[in-house]
């Protein structure tokens, strides 16, 4: 008799799906905000799924995770105290960390599970959450940012999917309020989704951002297990602009994706994504 398969499918779009064999079913649970599952996959190794959306796996998690840290913090001069917005996984705490001038960076959380969960099945990404420079909040993310304001060298804001919990972290108050809570030349960036299949939600962020912050750049990735593996950030800053980085005083740290080499090239956009953002 054969040995059944098992598959898992994220619909990525209405018309399309992104399947992945899985040898087992590690740990789900329902949580206050969200449906949460662990899963062991033969392509990408473990992989973290909230509400049916891939949040990350072992083996592609780094082209994620250094591209929406090293980027601001490299631009950044002296970011000495940072604060990631979600990114439950640690992940981007991780990362952060690889940084000796941050003395304090904080994980605003809004579920405990997802951190819970990460640190049990996830160590090789979220080791760095014991770390004693790191600190983890377990608070929404949109009430934090407006009530601490002038607080931040870099604000980075791993969102998931603008779904759920997430929704308020991709309209224009919750920027306003990034920027309030930022030092006089904080920056920050998020995760803008797919120039593939968000055109609409990359353009009104792109915009919103552009008005509120005198200093806005998109820069795109590559992330395999994301919707079309394309990826946009958007980051917005009050003094400094990454286009005007010196690479050469840029450190060579442990890194897999990033490099000071590639650190302005991310902002060379293709024309169909230049269009986007007009």
């Amino acid at each position: 008799m054969a040995e059944m398969e098992l598959w898992f499918t994220e619909q990525q779009t209405p018309d399309l799906g992104f399947t992945c064999k899985i040898t087992k079913t590690i740990y789900t649970a329902k949580t206050q905000y969200q449906d949460l599952a662990i899963l062991e996959t033969k392509q990408f190794g473990r992989m973290l799924v909230l509400d049916g959306a891939v949040q990350t796996t072992i083996a592609d998690e780094f082209c994620y995770h250094e591209l929406i840290s090293h980027v601001p913090l490299f631009t950044h001069p002296n970011p000495k105290k940072v604060a990631v917005i979600g990114g439950g996984d640690g992940g981007v705490i991780r990362e952060i960390l690889k940084h000796d001038e941050v003395e304090k960076a904080y994980l605003i959380e809004i579920d405990r599970e997802v951190v819970e969960a990460s640190k049990k099945y996830l160590p090789e990404i979220s080791y760095a959450l014991d770390d004693e420079r790191a600190e983890v909040i377990i608070t929404d993310g949109i009430k934090f940012v407006s009530e601490n304001k002038n607080m931040f060298d870099v604000i980075i804001v791993d969102s998931t999917d603008p779904i759920g919990p997430a929704v308020g972290l991709f309209q224009d108050s919750f920027y306003k309020a990034v920027f309030e809570c930022l030092k006089e030349d904080g920056l920050f960036v998020a995760q803008t989704e797919s120039p593939f299949y968000d055109k609409d939600l990359i353009k009104n962020v792109f915009h919103t951002v552009k008005s509120i912050f005198p200093i806005t750049r998109l820069y795109l990735g590559f992330i395999p297990t994301y919707p079309s593996g394309l990826w946009s950030f958007t980051l917005g800053s009050k003094r400094y602009d990454p286009l005007e980085v010196d690479i050469s005083r840029i450190k060579r740290i442990d890194t897999k994706y990033y490099n000071p080499e590639l650190h302005k090239a991310l902002f060379a956009l293709p024309t169909f994504v230049q269009e986007i953002i007009k």
